[in-house]
Order: C-alpha cells, then structure tokens, then sequence
C-alpha cells in the first residue's frame, strides 16, 4: 500500500495592521530630521570657533547711501572717544578705523558694493577733524585735517584696502552662486518615460 505524502508545512507571513497616515508620516519623518540635525551639527562642529563667532553677530544690510552715513557717523563717535580717552592718538583711530571698514564693506548690500570702498575714505577726512590739532579758525582746524590725512595716510590706505578686499570677496561669490544656479538650471531634465505600445488584436 503506498503511504499518503505528506507537506511540508509552510510558515505563513504575519499580517500586521497598517499604520495609520499619520503614525507613517511621522515615521518617515523621524530619519530625515535626524539626518539634517546631524549634518547641521557635524558642520557647526567642524568650523573653528572664530567663524560660529561671526556667525552670531548681527548681518544687517545697508543700501549705499545707508552704509556711508553708518561709516560717517561711527568715525565722528570714535574720534571724539579718541579725543577724550587717548587724547588724539592716531594709532588708536587707525585701528578703529580699520574695523569700521571692514564692517561698513560686510554689511552694505550686494546691489551697492561699489559705495563702500568710496564712503570709507570720507568718513576718515570727518572722523579725523576732532583728533585733528587745528586752533586758530577755520582755516587752521583745516590745515590741521590736512596735515593729520598726510601723515596718517598708511591708516586711509590699509582701512580703504579692508573695504576693496572685502567687497571683491563678496563679488566674486556672488558671481559664482549666480554661474553655479545657471549650470542646475542648463542640466537636462529627466526624459520621461514611454507609454507601452498597444498591443495588435490578433483574429
């Protein structure tokens, strides 16, 4: 007599209940939130700590006419300061001067970068009329201005060369954003895909 073959018995798959859209929606979330969180953080991470510095000081954006009275404005305040705490010392207005260059060129707005390297010679001519040694008149405070420009020209030139230096940095990484958006949007786009051929009837 043969014996009845018997099966194998073959395990089943568990069939689990779906997630609702919301529960799979937070899921999916979940690993691209991490993701970008861990990026952000490996790069604040890797830059050195005078950038992230940087990065925490206020970024205003002046128009041309806005950055050359800001520069102005700030040489005349730091003038008078030099006057009263260093008594006049050139040294202590250069320096100063310097770092209002650098920030009068890093916070004027991409469409008037031109106006800062202009604006910062001028406002050294104004913030140099209180530490300027001219008594007598108006003719006198003048020639002192003049005399103070002359000999502090290494100052006017290193503050004035801050400014250029900075405005063509930004210049030139506007410029490569602006070539860099022009190459995404040259790339082909992706050629769409064909629909089946119909299938002939055969009799």
């Amino acid at each position: 007599m043969e014996q009845p073959r018997t099966r194998p018995a073959q395990s089943r798959p568990r069939r689990t209940a779906p997630l609702p859209p919301q529960a799979q929606g937070e899921r999916a979330a979940a690993p691209a939130e991490s993701a970008t969180v861990y990026r952000a953080a490996g790069r604040s991470r890797s830059l050195p700590p005078v950038l992230l510095a940087l990065r925490r000081f206020p970024n205003p954006r002046l128009t041309g006419l806005g950055s050359g009275l800001f520069c102005v404005a700030a040489m005349l305040v730091l003038g008078f300061l030099d006057l009263l705490l260093f008594d006049g010392s050139a040294g202590v207005y250069g320096v100063l001067f310097v770092l209002v260059s650098g920030l009068t060129a890093g916070w004027v707005r991409k469409a008037d970068l031109v106006a800062a390297p202009i604006a910062v010679p001028i406002a050294f001519a104004v913030g140099a009329v209180p530490i300027a040694d001219g008594r007598g008149g108006f003719g006198a405070q003048v020639m002192g201005v003049v005399t103070t420009l002359a000999m502090n020209a290494g100052w006017l030139y290193g503050g004035t060369l801050v400014a250029g230096v900075v405005v063509t940095v930004r210049r030139v990484r506007m410029m490569a954003r602006r070539a860099a958006q022009r190459r995404a949007g040259k790339q082909p786009s992706a050629a769409p895909s064909k629909a089946p051929a119909p299938r002939r009837r055969t009799a």
